[in-house]
């Protein structure tokens, strides 16, 4: 059976591990926008380039 003690040190522990989590989720999203950044420059020009084309014609 679990004492107040060991349910209070539990969530002391979830409560200190949970910003260390959210902390590497950050890390991971900044790392996909900044992927997707750099992916979209290129993505954006051949989009401009195209419609460019397709205004000339």
């Amino acid at each position: 059976m679990w004492s107040v003690a060991q349910e209070a040190d539990g969530t002391i522990a979830d409560v200190s591990t949970a910003p260390r989590e959210s902390g590497a989720a950050a890390e991971q999203v900044l790392g996909a926008a900044a992927e997707l950044s750099q992916k979209s420059g290129p993505i954006f020009a051949e989009i401009t380039q195209f419609l460019d084309r397709v205004r000339a014609a």
